[in-house]
């Protein structure tokens, strides 16, 4: 390939973009993520052609630009739920790491895409399960990792036959995306339920906060220990997207389940 070719294509209605295997392969080392990488090249393939070749060069444009960017705009209503605004560049500067914690997003992963659930759920839902999970940014999944990782820890300190429940969600800065992780102490029909009940509510409490049903959907994954030494632990995922009708009735369970309310004092 001849020094500085430029690949011009004559624009067929949606984004092109001409790259070397080599600006793959750099690619997926920088981002480890399937999602993150189809995300950049739908950014690139607006801009100018570059030389092939010259793809590494861009991405670090892009990433300063990126680390230098202020925080998006929250929507209030998300805001209005409380927690913390966390902001993380799109694009890291650099490499994504292979560290303990990284891997636990990447077994996360694993299970989802070579579970045996043919039987209950389609390939193109199985792809949308992964999609959802690899849409937690790059740059904060060692945090999440390790998160896990504690969550794992701490909920095997219990004492025999009781259960331990951590969780963690995150929500998209528009409201239309959630991210639950869970983790508790065994894996049962009773925890099942439970795990169920924990994402319908939280579905169910964040569309009622924006008014923004049709266009959200959450993805909850339960972390649940085992002792077998096999595996280091089992992985449930349930996700729910519209407005998932829960009556006053299963709404009120839900929430003393979760956010019962203190008696009051006499």
């Amino acid at each position: 390939m001849p020094d500085a070719t430029v690949c011009s294509m004559e624009a067929i209605g949606i984004p092109v973009i001409a790259l070397t295997r080599r600006d793959w392969d750099f690619l997926f080392d920088q981002l480890r993520s399937t999602t993150a990488v189809l995300d950049y090249l739908f950014r690139a393939a607006a801009e100018p052609p570059i030389a092939l070749g010259e793809e590494p060069v861009r991405y670090d444009e892009f990433a300063a630009a990126d680390a230098a960017a202020p925080p998006g705009p929250l929507n209030p209503d998300v805001a209005g739920l409380g927690g913390t605004h966390f902001s993380t560049p799109l694009l890291p500067q650099a490499p994504v790491g292979s560290d303990h914690a990284q891997w636990v997003m990447r077994i996360v992963l694993e299970d989802v895409a070579g579970s045996a659930i043919q039987s209950r759920m389609s390939e193109p839902n199985r792809q949308l399960l992964l999609s959802d999970l690899d849409r937690l940014p790059v740059g904060a999944r060692t945090q999440w990792g390790q998160l896990l990782l504690d969550m794992l820890a701490d909920v095997r300190q219990v004492p025999e036959g009781d259960c331990k429940w951590r969780w963690r969600r995150s929500i998209d800065p528009d409201g239309t995306r959630q991210l639950i992780f869970g983790g508790a102490t065994h894996f049962g029909p009773e925890v099942e339920a439970a795990f169920q009940s924990y994402v319908l509510l939280r579905h169910h409490q964040l569309h009622r906060q924006t008014g923004l049903a049709e266009q959200t959907s959450t993805l909850g994954v339960l972390l649940t220990p085992r002792t077998d030494g096999r595996r280091p632990w089992d992985t449930t995922v349930l996700r729910t997207e519209g407005d998932n009708n829960l009556t006053p009735e299963e709404v009120e369970r839900y929430t003393q389940l979760w956010n019962p309310q203190p008696a009051e004092a006499a």
